[in-house]
């Protein structure tokens, strides 16, 4: 099997993106998990701090590393948004396949510092971790919310992107092109008048030509950077042709979460409408197939497939 590090390489070289989906409990991730095995995709599966700290670190480590073991099927964990040294180093130790490590809010200075001692304490544990970094403000959490923050309307400059890149050493890089967590109120209706996302296209392409520069030039041994894979944040609510253009343009990764948390709770509210029923997984279980059809339909755009 490939490890992910080849899985998002492929990816890259394909001009295809590996779908990234949160989950918080089990139902998740069996929609999750049927979902790409139907497509025959490679998936990873992410866990925020406050997620890690419900499911469990070490837990949620065991879980996806059976599923990939009894089904020998390429499912990949994320410490996603990881914000403190000590965090990183907790999942880098329970065997995470990727970490974020996420000090965006801070001053470039402060955020390129920090990167570069959580890369060095990652990689001291485990070298085939890969390492992500993110600069720009898209929002911090996966909710709905009112009105879009006017800071996550920068986006992310190339020059911002190779420096970055080149003194944090990091394998993959989050940038603002676009992107928001979390969802508008105006995105969840549902129909032909909910309100997308849309993502800047040509800025994509121009961070992307960049850095993969300048990763090759650090292969002759002339600059510190390496990455040139990228992960887009924040998809959900985001166009559907958008997504298909920002795979091809160069997004390694994308990520899917406040859309399944919606369909979970509509699921949720589905299965509590029988005043009766107290059995968790009948009342979790509609939410299941509105999840798996979520993933499904997200990774056939991130995918190019009709």
């Amino acid at each position: 099997m490939k490890t992910l590090r080849e899985v998002l390489a492929d990816a890259d070289a394909r001009h295809v993106a590996v779908g990234h989906f949160n989950i918080s409990d089990l139902a998740a991730l069996k929609a999750i998990f049927e979902g790409a095995q139907e497509l025959q995709l490679p998936i990873l599966i992410g866990v925020s701090e406050g997620e890690r700290a419900f499911i469990g670190v070490k837990q949620v480590a065991a879980l996806i590393k059976s599923l990939r073991e009894q089904y020998d099927y390429p499912i990949f964990l994320n410490a996603d948004h990881t914000h403190s040294l000590d965090k990183a180093k907790e999942a880098a130790e329970a065997g995470f396949d990727e970490i974020i490590f996420d000090n965006s809010s801070l001053p470039m200075d402060e955020n390129i510092a920090n990167t570069k001692e959580a890369v060095a304490a990652i990689r001291a544990i485990n070298p085939e971790i890969v390492i992500e970094g993110e600069i720009g403000y898209i929002g911090s959490n996966s909710e709905i919310i009112a009105a879009r923050p006017e800071a996550s309307l920068t986006l992310s400059t190339p020059e911002e992107a190779v420096r970055f890149c080149a003194e944090t050493g990091i394998d993959v890089l989050a940038p603002a092109v676009g992107n928001m967590h979390g969802l508008l109120k105006s995105m969840t209706t549902g129909g032909a008048d909910a309100e997308h996302k849309h993502l800047n296209i040509e800025r994509i392409k121009e961070i992307k030509v960049a850095i993969a520069a300048a990763a090759a030039t650090s292969s002759t041994g002339s600059s510190g950077a390496r990455a040139k894979f990228m992960t887009l944040h924040g998809g959900s609510g985001t166009e559907d042709a958008d997504f298909t253009a920002a795979a091809q343009a160069g997004m390694t990764i994308i990520h899917v979460s406040s859309e399944l948390r919606l369909a979970w709770r509509r699921g949720v509210e589905e299965g509590l409408k029988d005043p009766n029923e107290i059995a968790p997984y009948k009342i979790v279980g509609p939410a299941v197939p509105s999840i798996k059809q979520i993933v499904i339909d997200r990774l056939r755009l991130f995918n190019g497939l009709e």
